[in-house]
């Protein structure tokens, strides 16, 4: 088979990340959180270390809900009646994004944090 040009790559990857933002609600949701990391990073003019952290969990979040996603599809495709061993192989995918997820909110309290207390001083 013949690869396709690269450009076709490229196009067919956004194209991938543009369906899973339309047709997954906690993809969406992931996604609304890390536009609002952007216009904090921003806003509250972050350091360029505190800004690759946050860009790193941010990311990670996202990543873990695709391959979640795409684990959960295969798993569709495979077994699309219940299965234990399906739900199991599902869960664990899951568990994968939520430990990331726990990751970000940790290191954004941590970032975040100093930030809240210069620009809102109780």
């Amino acid at each position: 088979m013949r690869k396709p040009l690269i450009h076709k790559s490229f196009l067919n990857a956004f194209r991938g990340v543009f369906l899973i933002i339309k047709s997954e609600r906690n993809f969406l949701l992931e996604f609304l959180a890390f536009l609002v990391n952007i216009i904090l990073i921003f806003y509250l003019k972050l350091s360029t270390i505190d800004t690759i952290a946050v860009l790193i969990v941010s990311f990670g979040v996202l990543i873990a809900e695709i391959f979640n996603t795409a684990i959960e599809k295969i798993c569709d495709i495979i077994q699309p009646e219940f299965d234990k061993r399906i739900g199991f192989i599902k869960d664990i995918s899951a568990g994968a994004v939520i430990l990331m997820v726990i990751v970000a909110v940790v290191v954004g309290i941590i970032v975040y944090w100093k930030y809240f207390k210069i620009y809102f001083p109780t």
